[in-house]
């Protein structure tokens, strides 16, 4: 898709150069346009926080709800869920939580109500993750939005994942949720701002060495 992009961006400027203000509109909107996805597609390396007992967030965004929920598909019980919602605006590649192995992989189709509404978490085109580690299950669940339409998840069941380590891709606006375990000491507050492998959102129930 960038590669198309770029290809047609400079197949506009060559355009251009032979003149008229068409053709000089058409390259600067083709350009904007392959400017936008370049920038859209950004991949920052985090800075991963030095206590290792910190869970940090899978997604970029803001924090939309923490609630309570029962969650049956891999923690199999009541669970922490914490939910991000992405703006075309944000970083959209998806980082592990937590280290530990991939116990649970899982593509669900769907809707593509807006990333915001509760519904979204379980009506919405959506890919899991489960992630197993000595302190207990977190689930990662990638939620696609209102213009969202292709969900890419990395890791598969068996591979082993650190903290911080890319996951997957979510393609414009859209919706991350990390359920942890209700023992788990949540440290982020619904409205914060939060970047994708780098802001704690909660913190394992015991201490970790770094």
């Amino acid at each position: 898709m960038i590669a198309g992009l770029l290809v047609a961006g400079a197949a506009w400027a060559w355009v251009a150069l032979a003149g008229g203000r068409v053709a000089t509109g058409s390259a600067v909107v083709a350009s904007a346009l392959t400017l936008f996805v370049l920038w859209f597609f950004r991949d920052p390396v985090p800075v991963l926080p030095p206590d290792a007992g910190l869970v940090v967030a899978p997604g970029q965004g803001r924090v939309i709800e923490i609630v309570e929920v029962e969650e049956p598909t891999f923690l199999e019980a009541r669970a922490r869920r914490i939910s991000i919602f992405l703006s075309v605006f944000d970083v959209h590649v998806q980082r592990a939580p937590v280290s530990g192995e991939v116990e649970h992989r899982e593509y669900m189709p769907g809707k593509y109500l807006v990333a915001w509404k509760e519904k979204a978490s379980e009506e919405n085109e959506r890919a899991s993750l489960g992630i197993t580690t000595p302190h207990g299950r977190v689930l990662v669940k990638q939620i696609a939005g209102l213009v969202a339409r292709r969900i890419i998840t990395d890791p598969v069941v068996g591979d082993s994942v650190e903290r911080g380590q890319r996951i997957g891709l979510i393609r414009f606006g859209s919706r991350v949720d990390l359920c942890v375990p209700l023992h788990w000491e949540v440290t982020c507050a619904t409205g914060d701002r939060v970047r994708v492998g780098v802001t704690p959102l909660a913190r394992l129930p015991v201490a970790v060495e770094a």
